[in-house]
């Protein structure tokens, strides 16, 4: 029998599930940054400069195919300051999905917890919220690549920018209060057509990989709007592969 602690806490979930759900099928879209544009895109590992993370698939190289979507919060109408929106679902072996969501941030450890409005999509995205590797606690980060082409300030700049070349962004780790420690690169490709990108989707608490969990009141919040967002836009539940669903 449950206790009165986690009956509470059910009735949160069902009631943040629920809402999400009225909102999402009220908009017919997603209920976060419902526009965005997708990109197919490849992810180069490099490996953890330093101390390893203990996270096999952020400290040792590699490379993968990806899926790339950038999106404006409200939205906003283009070149308006907005809180932007990156994610990146790397496919991994056997239908496994690892997807990173960032949203924009500033880079110093008192920002990088916190959502910020800009107007370019070139700049820092933090996760937000942390992930927890045994008893350490970690960020992830997509930064600026100095030497890549300029993704603008709006949506069609971006596509426009993968048309004439191939953009970069820079994946990085940092602990709580440490300096970002670059371990990847993310190199865009061709866009995807507006149907895939309507159906594509990313899960940022499932879908993650081996030693590597999302914790805090954040991740609560968003494993369950996400829940419902998914209900509300009548898009299947999925957990990982080529082709998932969430918010």
């Amino acid at each position: 029998m449950p206790t009165p602690s986690e009956s509470v806490a059910a009735g949160a979930a069902v009631a943040v599930a629920g809402a999400a759900a009225v909102l999402a099928r009220w908009r017919r879209a997603r209920l976060l940054h419902p526009t965005g544009r997708s990109f197919t895109a490849e992810v180069m590992i490099w490996g953890t400069p330093g101390p390893p993370t203990g996270v096999a698939l952020l400290d040792e190289p590699g490379r993968h195919r990806a899926t790339v979507r950038f999106s404006r919060g409200v939205p906003t109408p283009d070149g308006w300051p907005d809180v932007l929106g990156l994610a990146v679902r790397l496919h991994l072996a056997d239908a496994r999905a690892f997807d990173l969501l960032v949203s924009s941030s500033g880079a110093a450890p008192v920002l990088r917890n916190v959502p910020l409005p800009r107007r370019r999509f070139a700049g820092t995205y933090s996760t937000i919220m942390p992930f927890r590797v045994g008893t350490r606690r970690l960020w992830l980060a997509a930064l600026a690549d100095p030497d890549s082409p300029d993704l603008g300030r709006s949506l069609a700049e971006v596509a426009a920018a993968t048309r004439a070349d191939g953009p970069r962004l820079v994946l990085a780790v940092a602990s709580a209060v440490g300096p970002w420690r670059p371990f990847g690169q993310v190199t865009l490709g061709g866009r995807l057509d507006a149907r895939t990108d309507a159906a594509l989707a990313f899960d940022p608490v499932r879908n993650l990989p081996a030693g590597l969990r999302a914790v805090g009141p954040l991740a609560w919040l968003r494993e369950h709007s996400y829940r419902g967002s998914r209900r509300g836009r009548g898009a299947v539940d999925q957990s990982g592969g080529s082709i998932g669903v969430t918010v």
